[in-house]
């Protein structure tokens, strides 16, 4: 008894009729009739009748068809695992990370993964979220890290691991430092420092900027969190940060909520599908990893 006799009996026995099986399996139809015969000798017993138009399953056939079913899916599922495991074998995995954002649980989960499964070549590249967004989309990254304004990029999975609001640090002795909050227009008045076009942090300010009809003057521009804090404790401008980031740098900026900046910068995991059991393997760890949980340890 072989997979492709019970493949083709499944086919007549869905069919009702052996041309249509014969064309579902792609064979011709005397061989289809012809190995259904040697399974009904090797059965002993005859799975179909074939008096009428319609061929129909005896009442042999009719207890074999489920068993022939489950082995066909069972013969599936070992390919599946097999494949699997070559996947994470010999596998490639490219990781894109938007500029100037050093994450650590990224990197743990990185190099967690690695330990693993140390025939897996990972590839990692840093650009900008819209940038990153698009290399997912076109399968030429299988999972990035980008930040957006509000929402996750629609059309892929994500997995949110920041939400936070924007702030405004300036060093202390500055005249809003004294200040709890400010506006968006109270900014306006200062030249701002920030990250570039194409992060989300950047996004989120100005789209709320652009919905008060205000044009802040970003004077300088960094990709480095690190960078946007220093150039703003020397006086040069405002920063526009994360909570986050500026927490960072609280003994020499101070940070000022802004009111009106609602929408939340969100840091992201994203990607497409999950076929590549590596994807699928990465992400496992970067759940954990983003969990605060060790990312080398089993667990969901």
């Amino acid at each position: 008894m072989e997979l492709r006799q019970l493949e083709y009996f499944v086919a007549v026995a869905e069919e009702r009729n052996f041309t249509r099986a014969a064309e579902r399996v792609r064979i011709s139809q005397s061989g289809v009739s012809a190995q259904i015969r040697q399974l009904e000798r090797e059965v002993g017993a005859e799975l179909f009748d074939r008096s009428a138009r319609v061929v129909t399953l005896t009442v042999a056939g009719k207890a074999a068809l489920g068993h022939a079913r489950a082995a066909l899916a069972e013969a599936a599922a070992f390919g599946r695992a097999v494949g699997e495991v070559t996947g994470l074998v010999r596998g490639r995995l490219t990781v894109g990370m938007v500029v100037g954002c050093t994450v650590t649980p990224l990197f743990d989960a990185l190099a967690a993964f690695h330990r693993a499964h140390p025939g897996v070549e990972i590839s990692l590249f840093e650009a900008g979220s819209d940038r990153l967004v698009e290399e997912v989309r076109a399968g030429t990254a299988d999972l990035a890290l980008v930040g957006s304004a509000g929402t996750t990029p629609e059309g892929l999975e994500a997995l949110t691991v920041v939400r936070e609001g924007l702030v405004a640090a300036v060093p202390y002795g500055h005249p809003l430092a004294e200040r709890p909050s400010v506006t968006l227009r109270d900014l306006t008045a200062h030249p701002i420092v920030c990250m570039p076009p194409g992060t989300g942090l950047r996004t989120v300010f100005d789209r709320a900027c652009a919905a008060r009809d205000l044009t802040p003057v970003v004077a300088l521009q960094a990709s480095a969190a690190d960078a946007v804090a220093d150039l703003a404790a020397r006086g040069l401008a405002v920063a526009v940060l994360s909570d986050s980031m500026a927490a960072w740098h609280r003994d020499r900026l101070a940070a000022l909520t802004i009111e009106d900046a609602e929408v939340p910068a969100l840091l992201a995991l994203v990607w497409r599908d999950t076929h590549n059991p590596a994807v699928r393997e990465l992400l496992a760890y970067g759940r954990r990893a983003f969990a605060g949980v060790d990312p080398s340890q089993d667990g969901d």
